[in-house]
Order: C-alpha cells, then structure tokens, then sequence
C-alpha cells in the first residue's frame, strides 16, 4: 500500500520509522516545523530528517491547508497514518484514501482522550494505559478502534518510563493495523463515547502543589512529573521549589494543609487535606531543587520547618 505520514516529534519518528520498516511505501511525511514550545520540544526527534534519510518526500507546515491537500491528493496513497499532529485535519484529507485515516494515540480510548494522556492517566491513579489505533472522523480522539494494546502502571512508575514504554508498543500495533487493512480482515469497534473523558494541554499552573489534595494523589504527580517533564512544584519561605522525590508517609498526622512538621524515613512530612482530623497520611519530601539548580534532601532543606504555599508571598 503507499502511505501518507503526518506525525510530530518522537511518536512521528516512531511511526514513521515503523512504516519505513513494514511492507508498504510511504510516498510522503508531512510534519510540523520545529518548535520552541516547551512541552512540544520535550520529545523533539525529527520526522524530517527521518524521512531525509530515506529519501521520502517532506513536507512542512503548521496546518492541513489546501497545498497539504493538494499534495497528499497527487500521492495517491491507500491510507493516512497520523501520530503526534497538532492541529485540524479537514474530512477532505482524512476521507481522501481508500482506507480512510488511522490515527495513533496514547492512551485506551475513549478515556483520557486529548492532550498528555500518559500523564494524566498516572496522575489519575489508572491502573493501567495504552495504544490506541483508531479511524479519525470528525471529532477529536472518537473513531472506530482498530488495534488496542495495554500495559499496567506499576505503583512505582514514572510518566517518563510509561511514555517510553508507550512508544514501544508503536510498531507492533502499526503493522498489524495495516495487515489488516490490506488483507481486508480489519475488525472496527466503535468506541463508548459515554466512556469518554477529555483532558486538557499542561501547563505550569498543572504542576503547582494543591496542599488540600491527599498525599496519595501528590505522590503520583510527582512521580508523573519527573524529568525531562516540568517537575511538580511549590513555594517555601518566599522561593519557588521543585519537589523531585516524594512517597505517602507511613503515619498519620494531623495539623494545617502545607505545614512542614516533622522528619521521617529521610525525608520531610508536610500535611495534607483535612490534616486538623489527624485521619489521613502526609507527603514525604525526600528531594527537592531550588532555583539556582540545587538538589537537596528533604530533611536537609525544610529542616527549619515552616510552611509550603501556593504562592511565594503567601
């Protein structure tokens, strides 16, 4: 079959990789320029210098305009496949093939539909995420499905390894999704939409501590949050601090949301939500960065105790 890429950052070079590796040919990439997007620029290997490589026709822009149509038209190809592709695609482009559109995401739809799904899948306290291969129509993230693969969050996992071990799951599910378009064995499953939930782009906001939300759910953002992503934070004695390292305290402890108020197991103890009942665990704070690129433990840096806060001044 000849196949059209539209793809962005790693998940486009791995796809557009598992395509180069499979049995049809890909006649085009159409990919989005580089970006100076912070969260864009995270996972940032080139779809073009991919497709450069193997002599594969590129195309940059920023939307499916009309050139775009155009040139995917005079490709002819028998399907599109799209992973990591920022804006619109218009029904005139994604119903263009005979096999219509597959698009790739990363998570088991229809939950978690949108932006970051990994993340806010392990924020969420989900058990386990995926792949999705799915028909585009006309809304966001709620085609038929195709090929679904799962994989389970571990108690311990970080939003780095599970994007990484997402991308793993890529070229299996790619091949097959096209053995079974091209041996006319597809099986589709239309999606639950009552299922379905969206989440919104990250931003810096979304890493700010909330001291009213339980240690459990603290812990798994900052776990979400680990490196390369923007690192959960929050403010101490009038400085911004990055929470690097954290885990639910073995005790209980009552006292006043983002209190620092005693050491533990090498680390800090700061309450949480409905703290002056004494009911529910603390966050334990075992690293922390400040501003200037300093690590510190836990214990070393709050040793003065005091309090965390939402804002610097408050």
């Amino acid at each position: 079959m000849r196949i059209v890429s539209f793809g962005f950052q790693t998940w486009g070079r791995r796809t557009l990789q598992a395509l180069i590796d499979s049995d049809h040919e890909v006649v085009l990439a159409v990919t989005h320029p580089s970006s100076d997007d912070s969260y864009k620029g995270i996972w940032s290997d080139s779809v073009e210098e991919l497709a450069v490589e193997h002599g594969i026709p590129v195309h940059l822009t920023e939307r499916a305009d009309q050139e775009t149509i155009d040139l995917v038209k005079r490709a002819e190809p028998d399907v599109i496949v799209v992973n990591s592709w920022y804006t619109w695609m218009p029904p005139e482009l994604y119903l263009m093939p005979p096999h219509g559109t597959l698009n790739l995401h990363d998570s088991l739809l229809p939950k978690f539909t949108g932006f970051s799904p990994v993340l806010w899948a392990l924020i969420s306290g989900e058990s386990e995420f995926g792949l999705t291969v799915h028909r585009m129509d006309e809304q966001l993230d709620t085609g038929d499905i195709l090929v679904q693969r799962s994989l389970p969050i571990g108690p311990k996992a970080t939003g780095t390894e599970l994007v990484l071990a997402g991308m793993d799951l890529i070229p299996a599910a790619v091949h097959e999704a096209l053995h079974a378009l091209e041996t006319g064995t597809a099986q589709w499953r239309p999606q639950n939409k009552a299922e379905r939930t969206y989440f919104h782009k990250r931003s810096e906001r979304d890493s700010l501590i909330n001291w009213h939300t339980p240690a459990e759910d603290l812990e798994r953002l900052v776990r979400a949050l680990s490196a390369p992503y923007p690192p959960a934070f929050s403010h101490y004695r009038g400085e911004r601090v990055e929470v690097l390292a954290a885990e639910v305290s073995s005790a209980r402890y009552g006292g006043t949301p983002g209190r620092v108020i005693v050491q533990e197991d090498g680390g800090v103890v700061v309450c949480g939500p409905d703290a002056f009942r004494g009911h529910n665990h603390g966050l334990l704070i075992t690293k922390v960065r400040t501003a200037d690129g300093a690590e510190h433990s836990g214990a070393e840096f709050f040793r003065r105790g005091g309090y965390l806060t939402d804002t610097p001044a408050a």
